[in-house]
Protein backbone atom coordinates (compact mmCIF):
# COMPACT_ATOMS: atom_id res chain seq x y z
CA UNK A 1 0.00 0.00 0.00
CA UNK A 2 1.20 3.11 -1.25
CA UNK A 3 1.57 5.90 1.73
CA UNK A 4 0.79 9.52 1.31
CA UNK A 5 1.72 12.25 3.67
CA UNK A 6 -0.77 14.93 3.91
CA UNK A 7 0.53 17.69 5.71
CA UNK A 8 -2.33 20.23 7.39
CA UNK A 9 -5.41 17.84 7.03
CA UNK A 10 -6.70 19.72 10.20
CA UNK A 11 -7.10 22.74 8.58
CA UNK A 12 -9.96 24.06 6.04
CA UNK A 13 -8.89 22.97 3.01
CA UNK A 14 -7.14 20.18 4.40
CA UNK A 15 -9.81 18.34 6.12
CA UNK A 16 -12.05 18.70 3.22
CA UNK A 17 -9.34 17.20 1.20
CA UNK A 18 -8.72 14.06 3.07
CA UNK A 19 -11.80 12.84 4.11
CA UNK A 20 -12.24 12.74 -0.26
CA UNK A 21 -8.63 11.54 -0.99
CA UNK A 22 -8.95 8.55 1.75
CA UNK A 23 -12.32 7.60 0.36
CA UNK A 24 -11.58 7.50 -3.26
CA UNK A 25 -8.05 5.95 -3.30
CA UNK A 26 -8.83 3.28 -0.83
CA UNK A 27 -5.83 1.56 -2.09
CA UNK A 28 -3.45 5.02 -0.15
CA UNK A 29 -2.22 4.47 3.61
CA UNK A 30 -2.88 8.62 3.83
CA UNK A 31 -1.17 10.21 6.93
CA UNK A 32 -2.57 13.44 7.89
CA UNK A 33 0.59 15.46 9.80
CA UNK A 34 -1.02 18.25 11.64
CA UNK A 35 0.26 20.78 14.62
CA UNK A 36 -3.46 21.68 15.51
CA UNK A 37 -2.63 25.30 16.01
CA UNK A 38 -6.22 27.02 16.67
CA UNK A 39 -6.94 27.05 13.26
CA UNK A 40 -6.79 22.77 12.97
CA UNK A 41 -9.10 20.21 14.83
CA UNK A 42 -9.76 16.65 14.90
CA UNK A 43 -13.51 17.49 15.15
CA UNK A 44 -13.10 18.39 11.23
CA UNK A 45 -12.11 14.75 10.48
CA UNK A 46 -14.86 12.91 11.91
CA UNK A 47 -15.94 10.94 8.48
CA UNK A 48 -12.15 9.36 8.77
CA UNK A 49 -12.69 7.85 12.15
CA UNK A 50 -13.11 4.30 10.98
CA UNK A 51 -11.24 4.37 7.45
CA UNK A 52 -8.38 1.81 7.44
CA UNK A 53 -6.32 3.92 5.40
CA UNK A 54 -6.07 6.46 7.48
CA UNK A 55 -3.97 7.71 10.18
CA UNK A 56 -3.43 10.92 12.13
CA UNK A 57 -0.44 12.21 13.32
CA UNK A 58 0.15 15.75 15.50
CA UNK A 59 3.69 17.00 14.44
CA UNK A 60 5.18 20.35 13.17
CA UNK A 61 6.78 20.24 9.42
CA UNK A 62 9.23 22.16 11.51
CA UNK A 63 10.60 19.63 13.07
CA UNK A 64 13.16 17.94 11.12
CA UNK A 65 13.71 15.02 12.74
CA UNK A 66 10.33 14.19 13.14
CA UNK A 67 9.97 14.32 9.51
CA UNK A 68 12.79 12.13 9.27
CA UNK A 69 11.29 9.19 11.09
CA UNK A 70 7.87 10.02 9.83
CA UNK A 71 9.41 9.12 6.04
CA UNK A 72 11.83 6.45 7.01
CA UNK A 73 9.28 4.35 9.21
CA UNK A 74 6.30 4.93 6.71
CA UNK A 75 7.98 4.94 3.48
CA UNK A 76 6.55 7.67 2.48
CA UNK A 77 5.94 7.96 -1.82
CA UNK A 78 4.36 11.20 -1.87
CA UNK A 79 3.08 14.68 -0.09
CA UNK A 80 0.39 16.87 -0.77
CA UNK A 81 1.12 19.86 1.53
CA UNK A 82 -1.25 22.12 3.06
CA UNK A 83 0.30 23.44 6.25
CA UNK A 84 0.46 26.92 6.55
CA UNK A 85 -0.30 29.65 8.65
CA UNK A 86 -2.57 31.93 6.07
CA UNK A 87 -4.65 34.73 7.80
CA UNK A 88 -3.72 37.79 6.52
CA UNK A 89 -3.98 40.09 9.80
CA UNK A 90 -2.11 37.61 11.93
CA UNK A 91 0.92 37.79 9.39
CA UNK A 92 0.78 41.58 9.87
CA UNK A 93 0.61 40.97 13.64
CA UNK A 94 2.75 38.21 13.71
CA UNK A 95 5.13 37.68 11.01
CA UNK A 96 7.94 35.32 12.46
CA UNK A 97 5.46 32.77 12.58
CA UNK A 98 4.45 32.99 9.17
CA UNK A 99 8.50 32.97 8.28
CA UNK A 100 9.04 29.57 10.20
CA UNK A 101 5.41 27.69 9.33
CA UNK A 102 5.72 28.50 5.17
CA UNK A 103 9.62 28.86 4.66
CA UNK A 104 11.35 26.85 7.12
CA UNK A 105 8.73 24.58 7.52
CA UNK A 106 8.53 24.02 3.63
CA UNK A 107 12.24 24.02 3.42
CA UNK A 108 12.26 20.90 5.68
CA UNK A 109 9.74 18.37 3.83
CA UNK A 110 11.53 19.15 0.51
CA UNK A 111 14.87 18.40 2.56
CA UNK A 112 13.24 15.63 3.67
CA UNK A 113 11.54 14.22 0.41
CA UNK A 114 14.76 14.94 -1.62
CA UNK A 115 16.81 12.98 1.09
CA UNK A 116 14.47 9.74 1.29
CA UNK A 117 13.56 9.76 -2.36
CA UNK A 118 17.12 10.65 -4.29
CA UNK A 119 20.57 9.26 -4.38
CA UNK A 120 22.02 12.30 -5.75
CA UNK A 121 20.72 15.66 -8.51
CA UNK A 122 18.67 13.82 -10.85
CA UNK A 123 18.87 10.53 -9.76
CA UNK A 124 16.16 8.94 -8.17
CA UNK A 125 16.45 5.56 -6.08
CA UNK A 126 15.65 2.57 -7.94
CA UNK A 127 11.61 2.65 -7.12
CA UNK A 128 10.86 6.18 -6.07
CA UNK A 129 11.23 7.51 -9.61
CA UNK A 130 7.38 8.54 -9.73
CA UNK A 131 7.08 10.11 -5.94
CA UNK A 132 5.54 13.53 -5.81
CA UNK A 133 5.66 16.56 -3.82
CA UNK A 134 2.46 18.93 -4.28
CA UNK A 135 2.60 22.08 -2.52
CA UNK A 136 -0.54 24.42 -2.16
CA UNK A 137 -0.49 27.69 -2.46
CA UNK A 138 -2.41 31.21 -3.17
CA UNK A 139 -2.88 33.75 -5.98
CA UNK A 140 -1.70 36.40 -3.25
CA UNK A 141 1.72 35.81 -4.36
CA UNK A 142 1.09 37.82 -7.30
CA UNK A 143 0.46 40.65 -6.07
CA UNK A 144 -3.05 42.81 -6.43
CA UNK A 145 -4.95 43.51 -9.73
CA UNK A 146 -6.42 46.85 -10.88
CA UNK A 147 -9.93 47.05 -12.21
CA UNK A 148 -9.47 44.28 -15.53
CA UNK A 149 -6.84 41.70 -15.93
CA UNK A 150 -6.25 38.23 -14.31
CA UNK A 151 -3.37 35.99 -13.12
CA UNK A 152 -1.99 33.54 -14.97
CA UNK A 153 0.92 31.26 -14.26
CA UNK A 154 3.09 33.59 -16.10
CA UNK A 155 2.46 36.65 -13.72
CA UNK A 156 5.37 38.15 -11.87
CA UNK A 157 5.28 37.29 -8.54
CA UNK A 158 4.45 40.87 -5.97
CA UNK A 159 3.93 39.71 -3.00
CA UNK A 160 2.34 42.57 -0.18
CA UNK A 161 1.70 40.82 2.51
CA UNK A 162 3.99 38.71 5.43
CA UNK A 163 1.46 36.05 4.53
CA UNK A 164 1.87 36.17 0.83
CA UNK A 165 5.71 36.96 0.96
CA UNK A 166 6.10 33.91 2.94
CA UNK A 167 3.47 31.69 0.20
CA UNK A 168 5.86 33.10 -2.51
CA UNK A 169 8.84 31.94 -0.17
CA UNK A 170 8.56 28.15 -0.19
CA UNK A 171 6.93 28.43 -4.16
CA UNK A 172 10.70 29.91 -4.90
CA UNK A 173 11.91 26.83 -2.68
CA UNK A 174 9.79 24.08 -4.29
CA UNK A 175 10.84 25.71 -8.00
CA UNK A 176 14.66 25.57 -6.65
CA UNK A 177 14.43 21.78 -5.84
CA UNK A 178 13.00 20.63 -9.19
CA UNK A 179 15.29 22.58 -10.97
CA UNK A 180 18.12 21.60 -8.94
CA UNK A 181 17.44 18.15 -7.82
CA UNK A 182 14.91 17.06 -9.92
CA UNK A 183 12.23 16.53 -6.94
CA UNK A 184 9.43 15.99 -9.06
CA UNK A 185 7.19 18.43 -7.70
CA UNK A 186 4.20 20.59 -9.10
CA UNK A 187 2.64 23.62 -7.54
CA UNK A 188 -1.22 25.09 -7.34
CA UNK A 189 -1.61 28.79 -6.85
CA UNK A 190 -5.37 28.69 -5.51
CA UNK A 191 -7.74 31.79 -5.38
CA UNK A 192 -10.23 32.60 -2.05
CA UNK A 193 -11.66 29.28 -0.42
CA UNK A 194 -14.77 28.78 0.90
CA UNK A 195 -17.36 26.19 2.34
CA UNK A 196 -17.66 23.71 5.06
CA UNK A 197 -15.08 23.57 8.07
CA UNK A 198 -13.31 26.85 7.65
CA UNK A 199 -12.26 28.65 11.09
CA UNK A 200 -14.67 31.55 11.99
CA UNK A 201 -11.63 34.15 11.58
CA UNK A 202 -11.98 33.99 7.60
CA UNK A 203 -15.20 36.20 6.36
CA UNK A 204 -17.99 34.27 5.55
CA UNK A 205 -18.07 32.08 8.81
CA UNK A 206 -17.18 35.19 10.16
CA UNK A 207 -20.25 36.88 9.13
CA UNK A 208 -22.12 33.83 9.85
CA UNK A 209 -21.41 33.76 13.34
CA UNK A 210 -21.83 37.24 13.91
CA UNK A 211 -24.99 37.58 12.24
CA UNK A 212 -26.45 34.80 13.93
CA UNK A 213 -25.31 36.33 17.28
CA UNK A 214 -26.40 39.69 16.27
CA UNK A 215 -22.91 41.02 16.72
CA UNK A 216 -21.38 43.75 13.87
CA UNK A 217 -20.86 42.51 10.79
CA UNK A 218 -17.40 44.12 9.92
CA UNK A 219 -16.49 44.75 6.50
CA UNK A 220 -12.96 46.38 5.46
CA UNK A 221 -12.94 50.21 4.10
CA UNK A 222 -15.73 50.46 1.21
CA UNK A 223 -15.91 46.53 0.93
CA UNK A 224 -15.01 47.25 -2.91
CA UNK A 225 -11.96 44.82 -2.53
CA UNK A 226 -12.78 41.86 -5.11
CA UNK A 227 -12.06 38.28 -4.68
CA UNK A 228 -12.27 35.57 -6.97
CA UNK A 229 -14.05 32.66 -4.72
CA UNK A 230 -13.66 28.93 -5.53
CA UNK A 231 -15.71 26.07 -3.42
CA UNK A 232 -13.55 24.21 -1.41
CA UNK A 233 -14.30 20.90 -2.97
CA UNK A 234 -13.64 21.92 -6.16
CA UNK A 235 -10.05 23.06 -5.06
CA UNK A 236 -9.85 19.13 -3.39
CA UNK A 237 -10.79 17.60 -6.65
CA UNK A 238 -8.41 20.27 -8.32
CA UNK A 239 -5.17 19.48 -6.28
CA UNK A 240 -6.14 15.71 -6.62
CA UNK A 241 -5.95 15.79 -10.68
CA UNK A 242 -2.69 17.84 -9.92
CA UNK A 243 -0.83 15.31 -8.04
CA UNK A 244 -1.77 12.33 -10.16
CA UNK A 245 -1.67 14.03 -13.95
CA UNK A 246 0.25 17.31 -13.67
CA UNK A 247 3.53 17.57 -15.36
CA UNK A 248 6.24 17.54 -13.10
CA UNK A 249 7.85 21.03 -12.58
CA UNK A 250 4.68 22.81 -14.03
CA UNK A 251 2.30 25.12 -11.75
CA UNK A 252 -1.20 25.58 -12.10
CA UNK A 253 -3.77 28.34 -11.45
CA UNK A 254 -7.08 27.06 -9.34
CA UNK A 255 -9.87 29.91 -9.81
CA UNK A 256 -13.13 29.19 -9.14
CA UNK A 257 -14.48 31.81 -12.23
CA UNK A 258 -16.21 33.96 -9.37
CA UNK A 259 -15.30 37.47 -8.85
CA UNK A 260 -17.59 39.26 -5.52
CA UNK A 261 -16.87 42.66 -3.72
CA UNK A 262 -16.24 41.84 -0.24
CA UNK A 263 -19.70 43.78 0.20
CA UNK A 264 -21.26 41.59 -2.04
CA UNK A 265 -20.45 38.36 -0.77
CA UNK A 266 -21.53 39.70 2.93
CA UNK A 267 -24.55 40.86 1.50
CA UNK A 268 -25.39 37.32 -0.41
CA UNK A 269 -25.10 35.63 3.11
CA UNK A 270 -26.92 38.56 4.72
CA UNK A 271 -29.96 37.53 2.37
CA UNK A 272 -29.51 33.66 2.77
CA UNK A 273 -29.64 33.27 6.22
CA UNK A 274 -32.53 35.89 5.61
CA UNK A 275 -34.18 32.92 4.00
CA UNK A 276 -33.21 30.39 5.98
CA UNK A 277 -33.00 31.73 9.45
CA UNK A 278 -34.79 35.01 10.04
CA UNK A 279 -33.72 37.74 12.90
CA UNK A 280 -36.24 36.55 16.05
CA UNK A 281 -37.08 40.59 16.22
CA UNK A 282 -36.88 40.67 12.65
CA UNK A 283 -35.46 43.21 10.21
CA UNK A 284 -32.63 41.65 7.74
CA UNK A 285 -29.03 40.96 8.87
CA UNK A 286 -27.94 43.17 6.94
CA UNK A 287 -28.45 45.87 9.15
CA UNK A 288 -25.95 44.97 11.21
CA UNK A 289 -22.70 45.77 8.52
CA UNK A 290 -20.44 47.76 9.93
CA UNK A 291 -17.65 49.38 7.95
CA UNK A 292 -13.99 49.94 9.74
CA UNK A 293 -10.43 50.61 9.06
CA UNK A 294 -9.12 49.17 5.87
CA UNK A 295 -6.16 46.47 6.36
CA UNK A 296 -2.69 47.61 5.89
CA UNK A 297 -1.88 47.21 2.50
CA UNK A 298 -4.95 45.65 1.25
CA UNK A 299 -4.69 44.09 -2.38
CA UNK A 300 -7.72 45.45 -3.87
CA UNK A 301 -8.69 42.61 -6.10
CA UNK A 302 -7.25 39.15 -7.25
CA UNK A 303 -8.66 37.29 -10.53
CA UNK A 304 -7.51 33.60 -11.37
CA UNK A 305 -7.03 32.51 -15.14
CA UNK A 306 -7.39 28.59 -14.75
CA UNK A 307 -7.29 27.57 -18.39
CA UNK A 308 -4.03 25.92 -18.56
CA UNK A 309 -5.66 23.57 -15.64
CA UNK A 310 -8.69 23.74 -17.81
CA UNK A 311 -7.25 22.50 -21.21
CA UNK A 312 -4.23 20.42 -20.24
CA UNK A 313 -6.08 18.49 -17.29
CA UNK A 314 -9.85 18.96 -18.21
CA UNK A 315 -10.62 20.29 -14.79
CA UNK A 316 -14.15 22.09 -14.02
CA UNK A 317 -15.28 23.94 -11.22
CA UNK A 318 -18.96 22.71 -10.46
CA UNK A 319 -20.22 24.81 -7.96
CA UNK A 320 -21.04 27.98 -9.13
CA UNK A 321 -20.91 30.79 -6.39
CA UNK A 322 -24.85 30.75 -6.03
CA UNK A 323 -24.40 27.21 -5.48
CA UNK A 324 -22.08 27.26 -3.07
CA UNK A 325 -22.50 29.98 -0.81
CA UNK A 326 -26.11 28.45 -0.59
CA UNK A 327 -24.52 25.30 0.31
CA UNK A 328 -21.68 26.95 2.89
CA UNK A 329 -24.38 29.01 4.66
CA UNK A 330 -26.96 25.75 5.32
CA UNK A 331 -23.68 23.75 6.22
CA UNK A 332 -22.74 27.07 8.99
CA UNK A 333 -26.55 26.63 10.32
CA UNK A 334 -26.75 22.95 10.61
CA UNK A 335 -23.42 23.15 12.67
CA UNK A 336 -23.51 25.98 14.44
Amino acid sequence: MKTILVTGGAGFIGSNFVPYFCEKYPEYHVINLDKLTYAGSLDNLKECEGMPNYRFVKGDICDAGMLTSLFAENDIRGVIHFAAESHVDNSIKNPRAFIEANVVGTFNLLETARAHWIDAPNKPKPGYEDCRFHHISTDEVYGSLGNTGTFSEGTPYAPNSPYSASKASSDFLVRAYTHTFGLNTTISNCSNNYGMKQHKEKLIPLVISNALSERPLPVYGTGANVRDWLYVLDHCKAVDLIFHEGKPGETYNIGGRNERSNISVVQTVCRLLDEFKPRVGGGKYEELITFVEDRAGHDFRYAIDATKLENTLGWRAEETFESGIAKTVKWYLDNA
